[in-house]
């Protein structure tokens, strides 16, 4: 808003707007597939400079990524025919040029001060060495609960037309993400579960678009609605190979994976590997932790992405004390690609709405195997001889009962009750607590439609793009501006008034008014877009006041908390 008003950009017709929003642009897609790569490189490379402190080098990052990922798709189409999903040489080949690196997803980092301290420390006989062993065990352990986020807590909604539900197109990435079993299942039940049938019979598009549009108005195939298909349409993460694991707990396998991934076509070893949920080691970062790279968009910042980070926090916790106690090691979860694509492939199937996978009878994966036998409605597949199928809903159910189970203590030590309990009504299907569902019913809402499928493909990704950035991007301001009139309530009233500096820095800013008055007058006048130059810089230096005294008030904490002992590797 200051650099609208400041630079004169409304005047010269021009606005920026932030919001969230997590799919391509429906009119970049379009451009994408007229233009060449290299051109579309130079107009809409997303720099993401978050972390870097050089955003040039950052930039060039980014232009390799695309590239990468470009060609990576189109050696998809070859894996896929290996799988035997294509059977002839008709195929509808992918851009050249891929636009799924705008397709905005959420980063969630958490550290531990205790293993930094440690790392930190050379006498403390923990090592970098022992941070790779524990961090690759925990990833494989977490993998198996991240199906409670998606659509749960997060989601992308969004509509395939028939004519556009080729495998070489809707799969995406996935031929470099599940083994050829999984992917085979997979798409035998999407293709169930899409409105493409006649008399009982399930078609795909034939190639020409003439022709596929006018089967689709003649039969009524209409194709399928994906609930969370960021998930789908980005590479979100890499299948080891059978030479180098990516998560065997010995340091440097993730660079030997990458070279084996680039001498295949699909990789680019000065990438960083990409995984669902990924380590972040000390050496690089300078902490010593986890990254969620799952979620996808948030309703509700409070509801939705408050909760979910305590449930990352206690599966974090979870995983650790699995492997103190010994009842998880790496011999519970072999490094195979076939095992990684067993306990992923539920994440997709949850993304896509498949109501069901299948797990071997006789896999090989103990902790697996743990969670399922606390599964119910369980069944052989009569499909697949040798396999369990199960049915998700169910898995999650599971999940969250181990979750009570075995984390009650960590449930009471980080007070999470109420989340457990949102967590258990989100999981209930008949419930509209689901993120992916209140998204889909808002987003119906504003187009006034009651089904994604009363409105073709593009009608609804552009409905859902006008609701992100309307009534969704307000619904988040007012949720921001919430919880900074809660900050100003809690903020430790003390420090502000023994602080000469803080009480004239208000003052400075409130120029006599009230805060609550100055909040209240800045909300109607920021959510109208009526907000002058002065207004906006003073709730800048308002912000930047609410950050100072709350740095303040953690390092303070910290301090308490590292006069605390320190325990050794070999007690702790």
């Amino acid at each position: 808003m200051y650099a609208n008003k400041k630079f004169g950009l409304i005047e010269s017709g021009q606005e920026v707007m932030v919001y969230l929003s997590p799919h391509t642009p429906i009119r970049q897609k379009r451009l994408n597939d007229i233009i060449s790569d290299s051109f579309y490189r130079e107009l809409f490379m997303n720099p993401c400079l978050s972390g870097w402190n050089e955003g040039k080098t950052k930039h060039s990052y980014m232009h390799l990524c695309h590239e990468v990922l470009s060609r990576s798709q189109l050696n998809g189409v070859a894996k896929l025919r290996d799988a035997g999903i294509i059977i002839n040489n008709l195929v509808v080949l992918p851009n050249i040029s891929n636009a799924s690196l705008a397709n905005n997803g959420t980063h969630v980092s958490m550290g531990s001060q205790m293993l930094l301290r440690m790392l930190s420390d050379p006498t403390s006989g923990f090592t970098h060495v022992h941070e790779k062993y524990v961090s690759d065990l925990v990833v494989k352990i977490v993998e198996h609960f991240l199906p409670l986020f998606v659509c749960i807590y997060s989601a992308s909604p969004y509509r395939i037309d028939f004519w556009d539900f080729h495998p070489e197109k809707v799969l995406s990435f996935l031929p470099h993400e599940l083994d050829y079993t999984h992917l085979r299942m997979l798409w035998r039940r999407w293709k169930k579960k899409t409105k493409n049938k006649f008399f009982g019979n399930t078609l795909t598009p034939f190639g020409p678009l003439w022709l596929d549009k006018s089967l689709s108005k003649i039969f009524a195939l209409k194709g399928d609605f994906v609930h969370d298909f960021r998930l789908i349409d980005y590479l979100v993460c890499l299948m080891s190979t059978e030479q180098s694991p990516a998560l065997n707990g010995i340091t440097g396998n993730t660079a030997k994976l990458k070279n084996d991934l680039e001498k295949l076509g699909i990789f680019h070893k000065d990438m960083s590997l990409y995984l669902l949920f990924k380590p972040r080691e000390y050496s690089i970062m300078g902490f010593s932790g986890f990254e969620g790279r799952y979620y996808s968009l948030f309703e509700s910042f409070e509801k939705d992405m408050g909760n979910a980070v305590s449930i990352q926090n206690l599966v974090i916790a979870l995983a650790f004390h699995y492997i103190i106690e010994g009842k998880v090691t790496h011999n519970h979860i072999p490094d195979s690609p076939f095992i990684e694509s067993e306990r992923r492939q539920m994440i997709f199937d949850g993304a896509i709405g498949i109501p069901t996978f299948y797990v071997r009878a006789d896999t090989k994966k103990l902790f697996l195997k743990y969670i399922v036998s606390k599964t119910k409605k369980v069944r052989n597949s009569r499909r697949y001889p040798g396999y369990l199928r199960v049915k998700l809903d169910e898995y999650l159910n599971a999940l969250f009962n181990i979750l009570r189970e075995d984390g009650c203590h960590f449930i009471d030590m980080f007070n999470i009750e109420g989340v457990m309990e949102d967590l258990k009504q989100r999981l209930d299907s008949s419930s509209n607590l689901r993120a992916s569902t209140r998204l889909t019913n808002e987003i119906l809402h504003s187009a006034g439609v009651k089904s994604p499928f009363d409105l073709n493909g593009e009608r609804f990704n552009m409905a859902s793009e006008r609701f992100y950035y309307n009534q969704l991007r307000k619904k988040h301001i007012m949720e921001a501006f919430n919880f900074l009139e809660e900050d100003f309530r809690n903020l430790d009233i003390s420090i502000i008034a023994n602080n000469e500096p803080f009480t004239s820095a208000l003052n400075f800013v409130l120029q006599g008014m009230t805060l609550s008055r100055f909040l209240r007058l800045f909300k109607n006048d920021f959510l109208k877009g009526e907000a002058d130059i002065k207004g906006i810089i003073q709730m800048v230096f308002l912000m930047l006041i609410v950050e100072y005294i709350e740095d303040k008030i953690q390092k303070r904490m910290r301090v308490i908390y590292d006069s605390a002992p320190v325990y050794r590797a070999g007690n702790a």
